[in-house]
């Protein structure tokens, strides 16, 4: 997946709240970015979640994390994901979007990673707009991690033109895929928060 190369920003003053939701995009990003390693799975592993939907969902994926090799993760993930030509999804706004890979959404998004200083590393070639750039890229927002605090509606105006209209539904079917196993609880906490966060921004609204 793609990686981005971020300003830092200093003296940021952001909630305690914001720093958990930029913690759990921040987890999503790193977790559908490649596959597991050990370290990654130990982490997990030693996650606790309370009775909500979402909280289910990382109790599940701790349990799994506890019991699965990374060698197996990389073999699901590459079923998922990469495949003999293409993998059984194709996690990126332009084909959820449009049916079709490199098209407006990216055009998009790389204007608003232009305006917020905001570029792709030099050694990755994936289009930006694949969904754990995108979990990376909100998590940054949320915590101004370019250059300055990101209020409310700048975190809203990301969300809205970038994850908003197709993460939801490519978390349902990460969910929902033949091939999920491991990534099945990923598929039901991304749902979850999407939701979750769909929800608090109209409310804050």
């Amino acid at each position: 997946m793609t990686e981005s190369q971020m300003t830092p920003a200093t003296d940021l003053a952001v909630s305690e709240e914001d720093r958990l939701r930029a913690d759990l995009y921040n987890f999503l990003g790193l977790i559908l970015a490649r596959p597991a390693d050990r370290m990654l799975l130990d982490q997990t592993a030693g996650l606790t979640g309370d009775d909500s939907d979402l909280g289910r969902a990382i109790t599940t994926l701790a349990k799994l994390a506890k019991v699965t090799k990374p060698a197996a993760v990389e073999s699901e993930y590459n079923r998922l994901f990469i495949g003999l030509g293409r993998g059984e999804l194709l996690p990126y706004a332009s084909y959820y979007l449009t049916g079709f890979l490199n098209e407006k959404p990216l055009a998009l998004l790389r204007q608003d990673m232009n305006r917020l200083g905001l570029e792709r590393a030099e050694n990755v070639f994936e289009p930006e707009d694949n969904i754990a750039s995108l979990m990376e890229m909100m998590g940054a927002v949320i915590v101004g991690r370019f250059g300055r605090t990101a209020a409310l509606e700048r975190q809203k105006e990301f969300f809205s033109r970038h994850i908003a209209p197709w993460a939801g539904h490519f978390f349902a079917d990460l969910e929902g895929a033949k091939n999920s196993v491991f990534y099945a609880p990923v598929g039901t906490i991304g749902r979850a928060f999407i939701e979750i966060e769909t929800e608090a921004f109209r409310l804050g609204s």
